[in-house]
């Protein structure tokens, strides 16, 4: 899985291991701050290896990972998972944000899209005016 790499850039990391769609939002991530290594904010440039302890923070979750092994290779997301080891902690707050996300959705999303025309004339006729014709 290493690849033959002894170290590999944090934002090629990212973008192999799946947790960014592109480099250049590897990029923006770190340079944003949402990128910690062994507790330092870092550059792009900065080199990961095995045993690392990387902080991604995307939105309100924050994920902590233990970085097993390197590629600067994308492969499949099978490969990605075997890269990193998220902790526990890290595991449980994401999925507990994923359940709040879930049962806090507005209640139209279940409307079902643009209204038919039948449900035009039912709102046409709860009206207290009459449609000119």
């Amino acid at each position: 899985m290493a690849d033959g790499f002894e170290t590999v850039r944090v934002d090629k990391w990212l973008w192999a291991a799946r947790l960014v769609k592109t480099r250049g939002l590897a990029v923006e991530a770190i340079n944003g701050g949402r990128v910690e290594v062994n507790g330092q904010r870092v550059k792009p440039s900065k080199d990961l290896k095995p045993g690392d302890r990387l902080v991604f923070t995307t939105g309100p979750v924050r994920r902590e990972l233990m970085i097993r092994a390197l590629s600067a290779r994308r492969g499949p997301a099978t490969e990605a998972a075997l890269l990193y080891d998220e902790t526990p902690e890290s595991r449980q707050a994401r999925e507990r944000h994923a359940e709040e996300r879930r049962l806090t959705r507005p209640a139209f999303d279940d409307a079902g899209g643009r209204p038919t025309k039948r449900d035009r004339r039912r709102f046409d006729s709860l009206g207290s005016k009459p449609r000119d014709r």
